[in-house]
């Protein structure tokens, strides 16, 4: 039997990834004692790769696909596909950041400060690019982890990634530069995409996931409405398209159905009783095709 090789992202992005491949229909299991997850499709093959390392493996076929960061393959600088962004992170549904950083009470102000100063990073490459393009010459030191503690002992500055900016507050450091902007990406080499089968099952996969995070702020919204008040509930109602309107069997009434962001929906449904819709009801999506 054919399989598509995919890897999920050890660390950060585990439990965010395999809770969204749940919303998209896959179940995967993941042991304590294994770098392999099970999955319910038989057609896949999961590993569980570290997201620095997801670029290497898929460049060099050990995997058709996977899920990493766009961070990570620019540091790696391997020749990979990105097949999709997948907005999505360990906390949240929105891009990280990787940014400059230096101790609140530094005479450190600016890259430009850095001139033979020592950087402590897991981003080394993308910092040297960094300073290249600023015309700073500065010594850049990988850090193995704990970055935030290295100021002012082990290094005048970091590059760090940050998804909240908390941790770097917690340790009295402050933002100076962000360097770039990065999210989620599912990933391939020229191999997988010219294989019918697994382009097939990577596009699947891709148009489910989507559709899932796509799910992750909207909720459904149906009601029963009298004909006399439709004009001013449709007036009331935001939607991807128009309202689904269908007849009851009392042809005084029909039935409204929406799909709107969950956000909206305290402030909305008392607007829409007072507006004479009636057997409201909110329901939970997991996906949203466009």
């Amino acid at each position: 039997m054919k399989k598509l090789k995919l890897g999920i992202p050890k660390g950060s992005l585990q439990e965010s990834t395999v809770r969204l491949l749940k919303k998209a229909g896959f179940i995967v299991k993941v042991s304590s004692r294994s770098y392999y997850p099970t999955i319910d499709d038989d057609e896949i093959e999961c590993m569980l790769i570290r997201a620095q390392e997801m670029p290497r493996y898929v460049e060099s076929k050990v995997l058709d696909c996977g899920i990493t960061g766009t961070d990570w393959v620019m540091e790696s600088g391997r020749k990979v596909i990105k097949l999709a962004d997948l907005i999505y992170a360990k906390q949240g549904l929105k891009k990280v950041k990787i940014v400059l950083a230096a101790l609140a009470n530094s005479k450190i102000k600016s890259v430009k400060d850095l001139e033979g100063k020592r950087i402590a990073t897991e981003f080394v490459e993308l910092t040297k690019k960094y300073l290249k393009k600023n015309g700073v010459k500065a010594n850049v030191e990988f850090s193995w982890g704990a970055t935030e503690a290295k100021p002012p002992q082990l290094a005048d500055a970091i590059v760090e990634l940050t998804e909240t900016g908390s941790s770097l507050r917690a340790n009295n450091l402050k933002i100076l530069d962000t360097i770039l902007e990065s999210n989620t990406v599912i990933i391939s080499n020229k191999e997988a995409v010219k294989d019918p089968f697994k382009k097939q099952k990577m596009d699947n996969l891709i148009l489910l996931l989507t559709g899932a995070l796509a799910a992750e702020t909207k909720v459904g919204l149906k009601m029963n409405v009298p004909c006399t008040n439709l004009k001013k509930i449709l007036s009331l109602l935001p939607a991807l398209q128009t309202p689904t309107i269908a007849p009851l069997s009392n042809n005084k009434w029909v039935d409204v159905d929406t799909i709107l962001e969950e956000a909206i929906v305290r402030d909305l449904i008392p607007k829409l009783k007072r507006a004479g819709a009636e057997g409201i009801v909110e329901y939970p999506l997991n996906k949203v095709i466009y």
